[in-house]
């Protein structure tokens, strides 16, 4: 019988049949996601037991997420740069010029125009960095696309032009910040949202998981794909929402002293009781736009049209060319979004300083491409994913603080950090082989 009617409609010849019954197949789970997880939690185990219990705490974990959001929002398009075959040396750099331009720009120019803590200081000095951020990303993308010089080359040259251009702009000073708005996002008391809005963040991260989740079924349902069980999807969508509960509880546990919580009863006019203010930082502002990122960054790789030309290039740039693919296009557009995304990371980086200085990025292009190939971005090109991205930005910083918790010098640390980029390019290469 055929699978039409007579009017030639098509109709489906059976319904969606269930996924795989196994555990892990149900769930659709990446198994070397999985494996950066349980790496992550041995890692946080072993440092609170070498360090004294001091490791896994409030305070250590919300300092931890602080730091570990500039490295995060540019690991983000990385993933991207490193999809399409390519690597940038340069985004430390970057990240060092853009904030230097933005601390004088904001200092010298919109302070004194506008006046002290003018909310237009705020929105013109990212304005000015995420600008400069695109032109430098661009000019890399242009010469690398249309002029046909390596990106290795290229990001080399601009790891060392724009580190000295960093020192040119303010002659080798450091550059302190004149707008507390623009302070917030590098977190600290005043840029944390507090108790009740970080409980109002929770709620809607899980009913936006739910309803990924429901949307994501409804799109199988429709074009006759295999449907996840239930228990699956449930399973799915209760161990996320409990994953966000715990992080808020962690957030919300870790108070202000309290001096900084007295200065803020008496700044808000809030009478302070005798036995003193309880007053939560919850999420930190920084972290909350690296999330914001992610989230973007995610819906473009996997939900939009650019997003599919740069995992295809990747994967054949021959063939996407072929395809009608404008490489050169995509690859001028990649490059200047790693700009953009740099110059957030600087904001963000130069906020938690409160000044933009010489040393600002430096060797975070490493960090950043570390975290990118731990969170599962093959170097051949063609395969990777932003959360992993993000959760390697993580586990590189979790390495990091548990170091100097444990009182390790700097030299060692940068032995460490790349003794694991090491092994995280063999882990790729044995795992490509593998599943080849």
């Amino acid at each position: 019988m055929s699978d039409t009617t007579t009017a030639g409609t098509p109709v489906p010849s059976s319904p969606p049949k269930s996924a795989s019954s196994s555990f892990l197949g149900a769930l659709e789970i990446d198994v070397r996601f999985l494996g950066m997880v349980g790496a992550l939690a041995a890692i946080w185990i072993v440092f609170d037991i070498l360090a004294g219990g001091t490791f896994i705490t409030p305070r250590n974990l919300w300092n931890l997420s602080v730091q570990s959001s500039s490295i995060a929002v540019m690991s983000t398009g990385m993933v991207l740069v490193i999809v399409m075959r390519h690597i940038d040396l340069s985004v430390g750099s970057i990240l060092g010029v853009t904030g230097m331009i933005m601390a004088v720009f904001q200092s010298s120019y919109l302070t004194p125009a506008l006046g002290f803590n003018n909310p237009g200081v705020m929105a013109l000095t990212l304005v000015a960095g995420i600008a400069a951020g695109a032109l430098i990303g661009a000019l890399h993308g242009f010469i690398i696309a249309y002029l046909g010089v390596p990106a290795f080359i290229v990001t080399l040259g601009g790891l060392l032009v724009w580190r000295g251009a960093a020192w040119a702009v303010a002659e080798g000073k450091t550059i302190p910040l004149t707008d507390d708005n623009f302070k917030l996002l590098g977190g600290g008391a005043n840029g944390s949202i507090g108790s009740m809005w970080s409980w109002i963040v929770a709620i809607i991260a899980c009913v936006a998981i739910a309803a990924a989740a429901i949307q994501a079924r409804r799109q199988r349902q429709r074009f006759h794909f295999p449907l996840k069980p239930m228990w699956a999807e449930a399973f799915t969508v209760v161990t996320g929402c409990l994953a966000v509960v715990a992080a808020t509880m962690v957030v919300n546990a870790y108070m202000l002293p309290a001096v900084l919580a007295r200065r803020y009863a008496q700044a808000a006019g809030i009478e302070v009781p005798p036995e003193g203010l309880s007053i939560s930082f919850g999420y930190a502002v920084p972290v909350l736009v690296a999330l914001a990122v992610g989230i973007v960054m995610t819906f473009v790789t996997n939900r939009t049209r650019f997003g599919r030309y740069v995992f295809a290039i990747g994967g054949n740039p021959e063939a996407a060319e072929l395809a009608g693919i404008n490489t050169k296009r995509v690859t001028l557009v990649v490059f200047s979004l790693m700009g953009v995304l740099a110059a957030i990371g600087a904001a963000i980086s130069t906020a938690r300083l409160n000044s933009a200085t010489n040393a600002q990025g430096t060797l975070d292009e490493l960090y950043v491409i570390a975290a990118a190939v731990i969170g599962g971005t093959s170097l051949s090109g063609g395969a990777g994913t932003i959360a992993g991205a993000m959760l390697g930005a993580l586990v590189m910083q979790s390495l990091q603080s548990g170091m100097v918790l444990m009182r390790v010098d700097t030299p060692y640390q940068n032995i460490v950090v790349g003794v694991v980029l090491v092994f995280a390019v063999w882990i790729d290469t044995v795992y490509r082989k593998r599943f080849k």
